[in-house]
């Protein structure tokens, strides 16, 4: 059974993993500010793979379900392909790690969003930055970037009611 709910005037479905659907409505978005997130890459590669210390709070607050990673296709798809990078691949062979596993863990800790937000009205000059700035304005999500692009974007994004963070600070 796939669950709709409405965002920003259109319908999407959102899901768990790629084949479990979820309803997140505006109003459940509305009561509870901040409890949706959207991790860049770099910081997804952070919490799934080095296990930097400094993601704690992040994996502590997704694992109790005080916050709630959004992400599209196409951050799944750019995770997987940087894990294909040489010196991603190495990291995690050294570590008897199969990007197979990364990407489960991935799809088990987020909300998978079905359809790609319009497009936001700040423009990043990363071009792969751009998919995270879309779904973090399109929800009024906190975006999680150590990505200098987007960290420059800050007031912009904030205008947007979009908090952006370098790390997790509640």
């Amino acid at each position: 059974m796939t669950l709709f709910a409405p965002c920003d005037g259109a319908w999407c479905n959102i899901g768990v993993i790629p084949n479990a659907q979820i309803s997140i409505s505006p109003e459940e978005a509305k009561a509870a500010p901040g409890a949706f997130v959207v991790i860049d890459t770099n910081i997804a590669l952070d919490l799934l793979v080095f296990d930097n210390p400094d993601c704690l709070p992040l994996a502590a607050a997704l694992a109790a379900s005080q916050l709630r990673w959004l992400a599209t296709a196409a951050m799944r798809s750019e995770l997987a392909r940087v894990l294909g990078y040489p010196l991603i691949a190495a990291r995690l062979a050294r570590r008897n790690l199969a990007a197979e596993a990364v990407l489960a863990a991935f799809d088990q800790r987020v909300h998978l969003v079905a359809e790609a937000p319009p497009r936001a009205p700040c423009v990043c000059k990363d071009p792969d930055d751009q998919v995270f700035i879309d779904l973090a304005v399109a929800r009024r999500a906190r975006l999680l970037s150590k990505d200098q692009a987007v960290l420059t974007m800050r007031k912009r994004l904030a205008a947007q009611g979009v908090v952006v963070q370098a790390l997790l600070a509640l």
